[in-house]
């Protein structure tokens, strides 16, 4: 009797043990199913781009960032990018990937943002160990304030030299993509018809170093917020205007208080959502 009581107490202690087992995240596929890491890598791996967008102070995202770095790279040749990195400090990037310039030396040389240490260091240092080229995409922060306050004209007196870190002008927008129109949504009163401008401005330059410096054959991992890649406009909508049959995967992030099931207001904003609990520590 001993004997045959064993099994199902051990049985019962394991059920118990999987019942109290919490995850601080759930993967989605675009319509809300369930889906694993390991299904997300083997349909993104054959991308020509991935944009993955985060959270800016989330640690399930960041973390996933290197791990699906890791990932992508163990099967494909690889560049690496970031909003993060304006485009004018470029030049001290490839100085600390190329070992010329020290952490702090990189801190006093280029604007890096203040959660760089932890969510982004470990991006750009493993980028530096396996010789991959990390490149500096968004927009210099001050040539988009020039937009916000008076549209894309104002980009026109612009240097030659200080244009070579903007997207060509003129910048193409559409006005009604959701992401835009959305913007001026949020914003109520305070909206001007300028904001989503400034917006486009950081997308179309990014999406503009995300082509010059994708390589035939490899893949271009692009780090941003998740608002600049949602709903496949943003940054993606000024790639397709240019290279229409680019192959691009989308992972976006979003945050619910339940993370069994995905929310209808969440579903389709990528190919892969990361429904993070809300309860999860924030970076800052």
């Amino acid at each position: 009797m001993k004997k045959f009581l064993l099994p199902i107490f051990f049985f019962s202690i394991t059920i118990q043990l999987f019942a109290q087992e919490k995850s601080p995240y759930t993967l989605f596929d675009a319509n809300g199913k369930k889906v694993s890491y390991a299904k997300m890598i083997r349909q993104l791996k054959d991308k020509d781009i991935v944009l993955f967008g985060e959270y800016h102070n989330n640690a399930i995202a960041h973390w996933l960032q290197l791990s699906v770095t890791k990932d992508l790279h163990s099967e494909r040749q690889m560049v690496l990018g970031a909003e993060m990195f304006e485009a004018d400090n470029q030049e001290p990037l490839n100085q600390y990937l190329a070992g010329k310039l020290s952490a702090k030396g990189l801190d006093s040389n280029a604007r890096l943002w203040k959660n760089y240490p932890t969510d982004y260091a470990p991006l750009v240092n493993y980028a530096k160990a396996n010789a991959i080229p990390f490149i500096a995409t968004n927009i210099p922060r001050k040539y988009a304030a020039l937009v916000n306050k008076g549209g894309f004209t104002k980009l026109d007196s612009l240097s030659e030299e200080e244009k070579k870190w903007i997207a060509p002008l003129p910048m193409p927008y559409d006005a009604n993509l959701p992401g835009y129109v959305n913007m001026m949504k949020m914003m109520g009163v305070h909206a001007t018809e300028n904001m989503p401008k400034a917006q486009a401005s950081k997308d179309a330059t990014m999406a503009h170093f995300i082509l010059q410096n994708l390589r035939p054959g490899g893949m271009f991992l692009h780090y941003n917020g998740a608002y600049h890649s949602d709903n496949y406009d943003g940054i993606n909508w000024y790639l397709k205007q240019q290279k229409p049959d680019l192959k691009i995967g989308t992972i976006s992030t979003v945050s619910q208080a339940n993370i069994k099931s995905l929310l209808a207001e969440n579903k389709g904003k990528a190919d892969f959502i990361i429904c993070v609990d809300t309860d999860m520590t924030n970076t800052y």
